[in-house]
């Protein structure tokens, strides 16, 4: 298979791109880096992105999304601006590549997305987290019903990543962390497996 990660210079997204690159051709996608780019929140760079991924790779068989950035604060202080970066970024910016993805997949192909835990068990200065999360599990339900062409779509939602403990350790007392290996296995089994409007937890 051919398969497009977006957030591919990510820690999950290596972990993605090295777990499938075993057995299929990965196409790179990142922010800033990687052998394409596209910012997601503007879905004119991902459509230029596609259209430049398929001019030199044809049609591909399956995208992963695991790209998109959050804001955290005491829901108090919360300011509109920094819910709008959530929001814009992670939500919307799934949401962009899903239905730009949905033109270049081949028939049976299959879209991968990224929630989190905090969507059901929610943390202090976490609400956009936890609103975002929860509305990209929404889409990918709705959306599942309706894509076309037997293409299939799913979800991944880890904990706190062993690799990240450092960073957002803080914001996650008492929770169980999984190695970015493990969470990739999710990421395997949406991609190779046959299940359509799934929420994979690797909590």
């Amino acid at each position: 298979m051919k398969i497009i990660v977006i957030g591919a210079t990510g820690t999950v997204g290596k972990a993605v791109a090295e777990q499938l690159g075993q057995r299929h051709e990965i196409v790179a996608v990142g922010s800033s880096s990687g052998q394409y780019r596209a910012d997601i929140a503007d879905i004119g760079q991902v459509r230029a992105v596609f259209a430049q991924i398929a001019a030199a790779h044809g049609r591909v068989d399956a995208v992963v999304v695991a790209a998109g950035r959050l804001a955290f604060a005491p829901l108090a202080e919360f300011t509109p601006e920094q819910f709008r970066v959530g929001l814009e970024s992670k939500l919307m910016g799934q949401v962009n590549a899903a239905q730009v993805a949905q033109e270049f997949l081949a028939d049976g192909g299959s879209i991968t997305l990224t929630s989190g835990i905090v969507a059901h068990q929610p943390i202090r200065n976490g609400a956009s987290a936890a609103m975002v999360n929860a509305a990209v599990e929404g889409y990918a339900r709705g959306a599942a019903i309706e894509l076309p062409r037997g293409i299939r779509i799913n979800v991944v939602s880890p904990t706190l990543l062993t690799e990240s403990l450092d960073s957002y350790g803080p914001f996650f007392p008492g929770f169980e962390t999984a190695p970015a290996s493990r969470v990739a296995l999710a990421y395997s089994r949406s991609v190779e497996g046959a299940q359509t409007g799934q929420v994979y937890k690797v909590w």
